[in-house]
């Protein structure tokens, strides 16, 4: 009869247990779990942090900061007029720095909410654009998640923030009296996000962005105070006092007489450098080596920097080590996540926000193609805009002249990259659309010079640049030229 086999469950991972490796092989390994540190549900122990933690303050608004400070450039078909009004309007009504504080609140308490405030209009109503008349909008009002408390039986049962609580509700503080929100009102800012069962029992705010960090603060905080303690202490001087138990037990005059001895010591020393002593005593000097410490100290900063996101330059405002390193590429990194966070957790907001204004400031909503880029946080210096520039349009140009593309879309190319290279700012719709409507030139016919073009015709323009070379200064020369005429065409 063939035994039947018992089969026993086996579980994936590494273990040995005659040499105490891996989880379960009774080593410490197998100590060591995970436990939730909720410091994100107590506002007394953030508010410490902040105040008190430089590091935390500088995870914390940094990030913010970064978020908020270049501002936006908002494109579309829009009169330069109109946009120049927008523009000055988010200044004057301080929306980035409502926006800055949501953000900062978000980031430390794990949730905050930004409230579009429109004059005159209910804020438990759902805010419409039609709704909102010239100059209602007059800002946004930051609420921490602590002010503040969704009402998680009424939820938005559709759309991309289905699931998210219908309405929040300003808790009464003295003077100031319950306020119900709608949704629709409120832009929301949350520090980690969480999975619903643990956003749930959040309230649906996040994780507070210090939780993660703390264990990593605190022996961070623990060795720079020990190192200074250590540097307090680098000079240790003892003496040995013979029978001095016995001068102790004895108290008294004895006592006396030493407390004496020593006090007269110290000031010889400090006066005279004498170190006065009986001929039995036996004194001694301890020094401190410091070595290796300030390597803990960097490694410790390292793990704040990773679990923080921020990089050593931009969170210690440490200058990296290392041959020929500058940090150019640990800041374009940081500055590419920064742009992320932008895209998924301030885009739908802002445009929000930029909608009412438009309503406000314009009195008319704003067409189909109306919208913004967040600004680049990377700023070339001049020279590198310079050669951009020149470049640009030289690339331009060239197409243009080879009847690759027309006139209108080679202002439009030239505007488009007005941001990043600061030319062709005052090229307007109305340029493009005169553009348009310009006959081309008659075949067989030669074209009448153009101002900036040395009195020749583009024909021999072309000419004398086929038979030059075709090095930089060439390119250079070439983008001038172009550069000259688009510029004559304009003031035309």
């Amino acid at each position: 009869m063939k035994k039947k086999r018992t089969r026993t469950p086996t579980a994936d991972g590494f273990a040995n247990l005659a040499a105490r490796l891996g989880v379960g092989a009774d080593n410490l390994l197998s100590q060591g779990v995970y436990v939730k540190n909720a410091i994100t549900q107590n506002q007394v122990v953030l508010d410490n942090l902040y105040r008190g933690s430089w590091i935390i303050g500088k995870v914390v608004d940094a990030v913010a900061e970064d978020m908020t400070r270049a501002g936006i450039t908002i494109t579309g078909d829009t009169d330069p007029k109109n946009v120049q009004k927008l523009q000055t309007a988010l200044t004057r009504l301080h929306v980035w720095n409502s926006l800055l504080d949501g953000i900062k609140w978000g980031r430390l308490y794990g949730g905050a909410i930004s409230f579009i405030v429109v004059d005159g209009q209910a804020p438990d109503s759902e805010l419409t654009l039609e709704s909102v008349q010239k100059g209602q909008f007059k800002g946004l009002a930051v609420y921490d998640r602590w002010r503040v408390t969704p009402d998680v039986s009424r939820v938005i049962e559709s759309g991309p923030n289905m699931g998210l609580p219908l309405y929040y509700t300003l808790l009464g503080e003295g003077t100031i009296k319950p306020i119900t929100m709608h949704h629709t009102r409120v832009i929301r800012h949350i520090g980690i996000q969480l999975p619903w069962r643990q956003a749930l029992t959040e309230q649906f705010w996040g994780e507070s962005e210090v939780e993660r960090l703390y264990d990593r603060l605190l022996p961070f905080d623990s060795t720079t105070m020990g190192a200074a303690s250590l540097a307090q202490r680098a000079h240790l001087r003892t003496v040995s006092v013979h029978g001095l138990r016995d001068i102790l037990s004895t108290g008294g005059q004895a006592e006396e007489n030493l407390i004496k001895m020593f006090k007269y010591m110290a000031y010889l020393q400090n006066s005279e450098g004498i170190t006065l002593l009986d001929k039995e005593d036996v004194f001694d000097a301890h020094s401190y080596t410091f070595a290796g410490l300030s390597d803990i100290i960097m490694q410790m900063g390292q793990q704040i920097s990773g679990a923080s996101g921020i990089p050593l330059v931009r969170l210690f405002g440490q200058s990296p080590a290392g041959l020929n390193s500058t940090g150019e590429s640990d800041l374009r990194m940081y500055y590419d996540g920064i742009h992320a966070q932008q895209e998924s957790r301030l885009r739908d907001g802002l445009f929000r926000v930029l909608r009412v204004l438009h309503q406000s400031v314009l009195g008319k909503d704003a067409d189909e193609a109306f919208d913004f880029e967040f600004a680049p946080l990377w700023q070339l210096n001049d020279e590198q805009r310079s050669k951009l520039g020149t470049e640009v349009t030289a690339s331009v140009g060239s197409a243009y002249e080879k009847g690759l593309i027309t006139l209108p879309t080679a202002l439009r190319e030239l505007r488009q990259m007005s941001a990043t290279t600061g030319l062709f700012t005052n090229i307007t719709d109305q340029d493009i659309t005169d553009a348009e409507h310009e006959p081309p030139p008659q075949p067989g016919i030669a074209t009448p010079p153009l101002e900036g073009a040395g009195g020749k015709t583009p024909e021999m323009v072309k000419g004398e640049e086929a038979d030059e070379d075709t090095d930089q200064d060439t390119k250079r020369d070439k983008g001038n030229k172009v550069l000259d005429r688009i510029q004559a065409w304009l003031k035309s």
